[in-house]
């Protein structure tokens, strides 16, 4: 008893950490502590908390903000007195605003509470077959306020994007007391690979050692990635993301036609489909440059890494470039602004250890890399304009905010009273 005691502390004073560094933790269907955790997190005096059980009707997008408005009100009154304005014809699948539902349902959320406080999404597995109450929950992460947290707990993995949102840091996985920091959802067994996926930059795939170049096109290929994406997809999760200019009937055609050019192409069964969904085949040893990266970045976040910059330096040796390089599906855009931003976590915190080695010359290398990589991080402009001034360069600081000031004023981002007040410090 005394060990079970023991081990459920342990595994609350994990959740406990990890909460305030992650709008996202998910208590891993494998942990033996799930409901445990869940109890002690609503039962924790110094900690406020707001508990949302989904209802096994909860597949449509009405249900589940009808059902979650109910519960939530009791516990918070005032909840619900923005989504009881949305007209019912928002909810239509067809001419619907799903965008003014999340929109809405996010300032809900954010304004429970003025502290911070963790919102828990208890029985998760019964949106199992829901695509819509997936897609809400993947866009209201994208909308919370650092000081708004979620913590779901499931049966099973759900169908969320997990590589892209821990590598913009924005979810961790646990399992009892330790976070996952390898194969998330998909094993990975020791080489030979029997395929080799490369989505960082030019994307390619290998199989047994040679370059596939027989796709029949490049959705085949785009279905590949995917498919590696998720733990598992839905038919019409897929032909949502390839086909929504045409009608059900119709995507479900392309779709199968190109499956069967994917396995054709590769001459393997990479898609079976069980239960209603599609997962990649899990008797494949696949290799996928993403797992790997977000690998490198989890290892580098991890305090108790002892080489944490050899971690960030491989993260940065891996970008070879942006996510499906030629291709703007609105998917892929959402996944490479995902990896772009580990990548920019890693070259900064390359940078951070640069700066307390005092080889400013070298950081300030690193953060100009980051600019070109993504030319509007406000943050990152202030460090190079910091480290102008501390080389003695306070010129160039102070023509780089020039620079920068024409090309946000240029796309309407305004800057911020920090950026402006440390661009007065330098220039007097």
């Amino acid at each position: 008893m005394t060990k079970l005691i023991e081990a459920v502390d342990s595994a609350y004073e994990a959740l406990s950490d990890h909460l305030p560094n992650f709008p996202v933790v998910l208590l891993h269907p494998e942990s033996r502590y799930r409901s445990v955790m869940v109890a002690r997190l609503l039962n924790d005096p110094s900690r406020q908390s707001y508990y949302y059980a989904l209802e096994p009707d909860n597949i449509t997008l009405r249900a589940f903000i009808e059902s979650m408005t109910r519960q939530l009100s009791v516990q918070n009154p005032v909840f619900g007195r923005y989504l009881y304005l949305i007209p019912p014809q928002a909810y239509d699948d067809e001419g619907g605003d799903f965008e003014l539902i999340v929109g809405t349902l996010a300032q809900e959320v954010a304004e429970l509470s003025d502290s911070e406080f963790v919102l828990v999404l208890d029985e998760y597995d019964r949106s199992d077959e829901s695509d819509v109450v997936h897609l809400l929950v993947e866009k209201l992460v994208d909308l919370l306020p650092p000081h708004a947290h979620i913590v779901i707990n499931s049966r099973t993995m759900p169908r969320l994007p997990w590589l892209a949102m821990i590598a913009k840091r924005q979810a961790v996985l646990l399992l009892d007391a330790a976070p996952i920091e390898r194969q998330f959802y998909t094993p990975r067994y020791p080489k030979p690979f029997d395929l080799q996926a490369f989505g960082l930059g030019q994307s390619y795939v290998m199989l047994d050692g040679r370059l596939i170049d027989s796709w029949e096109g490049h959705l085949p290929r785009l279905l590949l990635f995917f498919a590696l994406d998720r733990p598992m997809v839905t038919r019409s999760e897929i032909c949502a993301a390839f086909w929504p200019e045409l009608r059900t009937d119709q995507a479900v055609n392309v779709f199968h036609v190109t499956k069967r050019r994917l396995h054709k192409a590769l001459n393997k069964v990479v898609l079976i489909h069980n239960d209603n969904f599609y997962r990649v085949n899990p008797e494949l040893n696949i290799y996928y440059d993403i797992h790997e990266f977000v690998e490198l970045l989890v290892e580098g976040r991890n305090p108790s890494t002892p080489k944490p910059f050899e971690a960030w330096k491989k993260v940065v040796n891996m970008y070879k470039g942006a996510f499906l390089q030629g291709h703007e599906e609105a998917w892929v855009q959402s996944r490479r602004a995902a990896f772009r931003a580990g990548y920019l976590e890693a070259l900064s915190s390359m940078a951070v250890t640069f700066v307390r080695r005092e080889q400013r010359e070298l950081a300030l290398k690193l953060y100009l890399q980051a600019l070109d990589e993504d030319y509007t991080r406000e943050d990152i402009h202030c460090e190079v304009m910091r480290l102008y001034k501390q080389l003695g360069r306070g010129s160039e600081a102070i023509a780089h905010f020039n620079m920068m000031e024409a090309r946000f004023y240029q796309h309407k981002q305004p800057l911020s009273a920090e950026t402006i007040d440390l661009y007065k410090s330098i220039s007097a």
